[in-house]
């Protein structure tokens, strides 16, 4: 018979420790009793600062969990209980903020940052309520772990009361937190949260007052620290310059990469590709995706404002090179004109020895490692003589003397037995004879070339006489990689260290950031830094291949096949999922040259990689030129086989895809293709399966109405296999078809009547209940509601009429119910959930 008042004085000073837990949990639902009092309200505030005393540490977090959840209400019902929350509660949490009970502490900081995210207190109480209490605890003479805890909620602090507040308050304690010298949590937690603050100060604060911590951080003694460094430098980055981000930023990375310890290395890898796409600027990174000659698509990233590059604008005098592989090794920056024919032979091969045309370009000749070339040119202009004038990337018969030790005929062999067997590398005894012969095809080039592998004949202007499309994988290192195919510059003929680096052609990012990038397709990486590190470099490529821009995508194309190939399946299905978001990048050509061999294969993987390039078919067609997207209809069919038959999900990703690639296709092809796809679909054993299936035909209706004899065909199959289904099941997915037909406008009235309309009615006589259910829905819902076949002069109103009589007779109280009222809240997607069935 107490009043909520009394209750609450009763059990605040009970003995039982659990009456004054019940109290504490309870504060909510006695507040909201005598909201219509404010006396009442304020009363039952007061008694929280007493329960807040309590001694039980258990009962303090029990109220401590309810503040939030008061805050709430009492800011609903501000008129009545004024500044409640500042007063009498806000108090309270802040105090606890430096409890003795580590429990009571952890729920008032969670409190603290609820209450901060819902916007719950005011800007000025922040301020001088909740700053000043932080800053206190972190004071070098306060408790370790009180001091650690309230940095960290400092941190999390910043981004949410802002720029000023930050900068005022918390900036000078932070910067002097990330110098404490006894304790290294402390410092951990600086780290950890280091990039959050420079993203709220911004770039002046970052590069005057947090960029000198920072460099002292990526060097502590503890790994922990420097771990956490590593983790958020791309954050850091972001909110530098990019003259700091090439000049500081870079240098400190690599010392992260090189760390004594594992962990550290293993964080800087996973960060590496984040921290390069800080470089990408949105004057410089090509991100429109041309279609050539035909003009179909034009696409924009949208991440960034970006300009046009070249490389995606090739003419079709590229195009007329035998076969994808050799196209790549052309592209290059608008600047640089197309080569003809005989500029990529090999350098070994004389213009006597007469080669057919078709030999220069196989994909033999494009993905075997570079055979290597000595600058004899240049040798020869250093003794004084003259150079013989002949097309500049022959060597001459009289040089190739000079080389007597690589055994041509030898090695010419090698190549036509691996490229007649390339045709059937998809055997395993193939693939290792292929395997054989490359390896002693290795030996023969390498062991008298090795000296000179780097080097590239130069013109008198310093530039290159040939483009390299081979890169030199195997020989790259942590600090040098040779690039995979473009006009590539050296300054002098010296080759030291330092022109070797000089011969990529990439001045985007800092050169030992890509290398260090490459090298992450490295093996032994693998056993030294991360099992998973190439999962991460496929999970950044990307965005490093934005950075760069088309323009310098030669630097990236060995570790993209690299990562392609990679044993572990997790690796190839990273790069599924992201295919059409670096096709986008790249463009037409490039991708037609070096993304379409490994779809293909991404085509033929394993369900779990096939998923990826399911899941973005439309958006990856979509950027083909119209005759190689079409080469992909054969291929559509090949989706139906899984691994696992009962991995329904992907069926339904390629049905939800199909309904996207309708568009891409004339309708003769979708009748020809996707249509038995279509209707496979529509019997599958899973309701969700087919659901989306109907929906796939309806706007297979859609394609083909505009032309009546595939439109004829179409639905006359489709009564056929649905209308007339032995199974009743089909006969009821013809009913839905119907439906989704009319309602999303897919077929004229006037051809759904001439086709579709009869066939419907019949199934008023259909033996199964939820057929004449969905039936009686269709006409009520769908076709009533149409002005066509309400007009007295339709001649199909009499049969319509007669149908929904029939329906409104019928035995099932479902049907009739159907048939004789109008449900406006059900929905035509809730129906198809509601009567069939969802299971196998």
């Amino acid at each position: 018979m107490l009043t909520p008042l009394g209750r609450l004085d009763k059990y605040v000073a009970s003995e039982n420790i659990f009456n004054r837990q019940m109290v504490a949990r309870s504060l909510l639902d006695t507040l909201k009793a005598v909201s219509e009092d404010e006396r009442d309200c304020i009363g039952v505030l007061e008694r929280v600062g007493r329960l807040a005393d309590d001694s039980e540490p258990s009962v303090r977090a029990e109220l401590m969990e309810q503040v939030p959840h008061i805050a709430i209400f009492c800011q609903e019902n501000r008129p009545s209980i004024p500044f409640a929350f500042s007063k009498y509660l806000l108090p309270i949490v802040v105090r606890y903020l430096a409890d003795q009970n580590n429990q009571v502490r952890k729920t008032s900081q969670a409190a603290l940052l609820v209450l901060l995210e819902q916007e719950l207190i005011e800007r000025g109480d922040i301020e001088t309520l909740v700053c000043p209490v932080l800053v206190d605890l972190t004071a070098p003479d306060s408790n370790d772990d009180v001091k650690t805890e309230a940095m960290a909620i400092i941190c999390k602090m910043a981004p949410m009361v802002g720029k000023d507040i930050t900068e005022r308050l918390f900036l000078p304690r932070f910067c002097e937190m990330c110098c404490d010298c006894r304790m290294f949590h402390v410092r951990k937690v600086c780290a950890a949260n280091f990039g959050d603050i420079c993203s709220v100060v911004g770039g002046e604060a970052t590069e005057e007052l947090l960029l000198p911590r920072f460099f002292q951080l990526c060097s502590d003694n503890v790994w922990g620290v420097r771990k956490a460094c590593a983790e958020c430098f791309m954050t850091v980055s972001s909110s530098t310059s990019q003259e700091v981000r090439r000049t500081k930023l870079s240098s400190l990375f690599i010392s992260l990469i090189s760390d004594p310890s594992r962990w550290v290395r293993q964080a800087a890898f996973q960060s590496l590709g984040q921290f390069i796409s800080t470089f990408a600027s949105p004057n410089s990174v090509g991100q429109y995706f041309r279609e050539g000659e035909e003009g179909e698509c034009n696409c924009e990233m949208g991440v960034m404002d970006v300009a046009e590059q070249g490389g995606g604008e090739q003419t079709a005098e590229a195009l007329a090179l035998d076969g994808p592989e050799c196209l790549s090794d052309i592209l290059a920056p608008s600047s640089f004109s197309l080569p003809e024919p005989a500029e990529e032979e090999s350098p070994y091969v004389s213009p006597q020895d007469n080669i057919p045309e078709q030999e220069l370009y196989n994909s033999f000749h494009f993905w075997r490692l570079p055979i290597a070339e000595m600058d004899l040119d240049m040798e020869l202009l250093q003794q004084g003589e003259m150079v013989p004038e002949e097309p500049p990337c022959y060597v001459s018969s009289s040089q190739g003397k000079a080389k007597a030790s690589a055994p041509v005929l030898d090695r010419k062999q090698l190549e036509e037995l691996i490229e007649n067997l390339e045709p059937h590398i998809d055997d395993p005894d193939v693939k290792a004879q292929v395997d054989v012969l490359t390896a002693a095809l290795r030996a023969t080039t390498m062991d008298s070339n090795l000296e000179d592998a780097f080097l590239e004949p130069r013109d008198s202007q310093g530039g290159n006489h040939y483009d390299n499309p081979f890169g030199v994988h195997q020989m790259r290192n942590s600090t040098l990689q040779m690039h995979h195919g473009d006009d590539s510059e050296l300054s002098d003929s010296s080759f030291s260290p330092e022109d070797e680096k000089k011969s990529k052609h990439q001045d985007v990012i800092p050169q030992a950031l890509l290398d260090q990038y490459l090298s992450m397709t490295d093996p032994s990486r693998a056993q030294t830094v991360d099992m998973e590190i190439a999962k991460h470099c496929a999970y950044s490529l990307p965005g490093v291949a934005m950075t760069l821009g088309r323009q310098n995508w030669h630097c990236l194309r060995d570790t993209y096949e690299t990562l392609a190939s990679d044993m572990q399946w997790k690796v190839r299905r990273t790069l599924a999922f992201s295919i059409h978001e670096l096709a986008l990048i790249l463009g037409d050509q490039l991708t037609a040259a070096d993304l379409v061999p490994v779809f293909n294969g991404f085509l033929k993987d394993l369900d779990e990689v096939r998923v990826g390039v399911l899941k973005h078919l439309y958006h990856f067609l979509k950027l083909l030129h119209q005759d190689t997207r079409r080469k992909y209809l054969y291929q559509l069919q090949e989706f139906l086989v899984t691994d696992n038959s009962r991995n329904w999900r992907f069926r339904s990703e390629l049905a939800e895809q199909l309904v996207l690639l309708l568009e891409l296709y004339s309708g003769q092809d979708v009748y020809d293709y996707l249509r038995p796809l279509a209707f496979s679909l529509c019997l599958d054993r899973v309701s969700s399966v087919r659901w989306t299936s109907y929906k796939l035909v309806s706007e297979i209706i859609r394609k083909v109405a505009s032309c009546q004899a595939l439109l004829a065909d179409f639905l006359s199959e489709l009564v056929e296999k649905f209308c007339h289904s032995p199974k009743w099941s089909g006969r009821q997915a013809f009913a839905f078809i119907c439906q989704l037909a009319i309602e999303d406008d897919c077929v004229s009235l006037e051809q759904f009547s001439e086709h579709l309309l009869a066939p419907l009615l019949q199934l008023a006589s259909d033996p199964v209940a939820n057929v004449r259910v969905l039936l009686a829905k269709t006409i009520r819902q769908s076709l009533l509601e149409r002005e066509y076949f309400l007009h007295s002069a339709n001649s199909h109103q009499e049969a319509l009429e007669q149908t929904l009589v029939a329906l409104q007779m019928d035995l099932d109280k479902d049907v009739k119910y159907f048939a004789s009222v109008h449900p406006g809240s059900t929905r035509l997607s809730e129906d198809a959930m509601s009567t069939t069935s969802s299971t196998y």
